[in-house]
């Protein structure tokens, strides 16, 4: 594992898109699997220039990505609430965003170990606290990793299709689960 650089956009959007093509469909139907790898794999360049994105290798190809933002966005394909402001470590948890792993390479631990290298940054910049928006596919992964349940909600996409998502958070000090 290793943090993502610019360079690593295209692989990581193909990624993306694949994961999202191969995992959803277990979860949501055809329109919002479409929506779906139209609208969240958008990759955001802030996480990658900030130095909080993972990508893992293996054959010289991508094969899991994902990171966390001091950035107040909590996931792509909305702005609603959003802003390029950097959140207060004191009062506000850091966001794990854009966690993609293809289909052949999960339950492999490259999820948790993305998961643990944003503990770990996350804590050494003073955050207590982390904050995410999952899709279906991955709650299982996150609860396994500590988070619980926050809400269930409807994500409205940009081309209006409804996508089911569960709030989740956790804190940082939070022992990891093995």
């Amino acid at each position: 594992m290793r943090v993502a650089v610019r360079a690593d956009g295209p692989a990581i959007a193909e990624l993306a898109r694949r994961s999202v093509r191969e995992l959803f469909p277990a979860y949501y139907d055809a329109a919002q699997t479409a929506s779906a790898a139209e609208h969240i794999t958008t990759l955001d360049h802030a996480l990658i220039d900030d130095g909080t994105y993972y990508v893992h290798e293996a054959g010289g190809e991508v094969v899991a990505c994902g990171g966390w933002s001091r950035r107040n966005k909590l996931f792509n394909a909305s702005t609603a609430g959003a802003d390029g402001r950097l959140l207060d470590p004191a009062t506000e948890p850091a966001r794990i965003r854009a966690m993609f792993v293809r289909s052949d390479w999960t339950r492999r631990g490259l999820g948790r170990a993305i998961l643990t290298a944003c503990v770990d940054a996350a804590r050494a910049e003073g955050f207590t606290q982390l904050a995410l928006m999952a899709t279906l596919p991955g709650v299982p992964l996150y609860k396994a990793f500590g988070f619980t349940e926050v809400e269930t909600v409807e994500l409205t996409m940009p081309d209006g299709v409804l996508l089911g998502g569960v709030a989740m958070e956790r804190p940082i000090d939070e022992e990891k689960v093995l």
